[in-house]
């Protein structure tokens, strides 16, 4: 055992976070055995509370609320040990074999820190601690293709975050445009492409889906290109519509109307003064 490896092994800190882990997963054992609910959840049940949970505590992270933020990550926390314990009762894995397998794949992926790499100036920069990272990874997958590391992205992360990372991967390999002009010819021509199928009468929905998938795709190359997250920056849009929508109803319920009363255009002109105080601040 290395020497940072025993400082973090024996920091008081640590025995303490030990040993309120084992509290929580004592109580998930318990309420396993004794709650209804807890006794019929499986893998799958509890899958729709794992996104709901990281959403949350990425909602907790963007209102710079620290006090939630504990709670969500205790609940981001608590779906962990309890998918430990239905997978201990499967004879799949448990708690411990989650924790030593992290520790050993960080120990394994920062050789810079653990395998006395210090030394080399190489490893000092981020992009080369993020370049070691990614290579390391691929070895541990025996990825032998850039195919399998685009596959290997997941299906079921939200379509903008994965069509940056299937980008990304594809980009370190070469397969990229020389620069950002490239990026936008392309949302171009997929625009193009799309307006030319809407225009279509025989176009099915499916033909016209695939090619509005192309043209977001195109649109997150571009932001891609352009160092913005594409996820963040949708959703920035859709908090300004609501805030602009919410300015909408609220003066028309000051002059005593219902928006279902009102005319396109008379919301346009709330719209507009919205937009200009937005400006004004």
């Amino acid at each position: 055992m290395s020497i940072r490896e025993e400082y973090l092994y024996l920091t008081n800190s640590g025995k303490d976070n030990k040993e309120a882990i084992e509290r929580l997963a004592e109580i998930i054992a318990l309420l396993r055995h004794e709650c209804p609910w807890d006794k019929v959840q499986t893998h799958e049940t509890l899958r729709k509370g794992m996104i709901e949970e990281a959403y949350e505590v990425v909602e907790a992270i963007n209102n710079k609320d620290m006090a939630n933020l504990r709670e969500e990550l205790g609940d981001v926390l608590l779906q962990v040990v309890f998918h430990a314990d239905l997978a201990k009762e499967e004879r799949e894995f448990d708690l411990k074999d989650i924790i030593n397998e992290e520790c050993e794949k960080m120990i394994r992926r920062h050789p810079h820190v653990f395998l006395q790499e210090t030394q080399n100036n190489s490893t000092k920069s981020i992009d080369k601690v993020l370049e070691k990272w990614e290579n390391i990874k691929v070895e541990e997958k025996h990825e032998k293709s850039c195919a399998s590391r685009l596959e290997r992205v997941p299906k079921a992360l939200p379509a903008l975050v994965r069509a940056f990372k299937v980008q990304k991967k594809a980009a370190d390999v070469g397969f990229d445009w020389d620069d950002v002009s490239g990026a936008f010819d392309k949302v171009a021509e997929e625009y193009a492409e799309f307006m030319e199928q809407y225009a279509e009468a025989a176009s099915s929905k499916q033909r016209l889906e695939e090619e509005m998938g192309d043209l977001l795709f195109s649109c997150v190359n571009v932001a891609r290109f352009l160092d913005i997250d594409p996820e963040s920056a949708l959703n920035y849009t859709s908090d300004k519509f609501t805030r602009r929508f919410r300015y909408i109803e609220e003066r028309a319920n000051a002059d005593g109307r219902r928006l279902e009363d009102m005319s396109l255009e008379e919301m346009d002109k709330l719209w507009e003064e919205a937009k200009g105080l937005e400006h004004t601040v």
